[in-house]
């Protein structure tokens, strides 16, 4: 089953604006909508291959609240280095 992970915009704007906390990941299947603020991508071997995580309240250094970390080799299908 396809499944699509998608990061809401609207919703990160909404909470900052409204300093609310709502979920804005959300996890679609052709069955289902599910709203969470963390997501495991479990790899074939059924061990966590990355993880999908918001948290406004303790950003990365970048700024950034919402991210995804990984242990696994990661590969870039259309690369644009910026080495400046």
């Amino acid at each position: 089953m396809k499944t699509v992970i998608h990061v809401n915009q609207n919703k990160i704007k909404a909470n900052n604006k409204n300093n609310t906390r709502d979920p804005v990941i959300t996890v679609k299947t052709y069955k289902s909508n599910t709203y969470c603020d963390d997501v495991v991508i479990l790899g074939q071997d059924g061990l966590p291959a990355a993880k999908l995580i918001y948290r406004p309240d303790k950003p990365l250094p970048c700024g950034a609240h919402v991210w995804v970390e990984t242990t696994t080799e990661v590969h870039c299908a259309d690369t644009k280095n910026n080495t400046s």
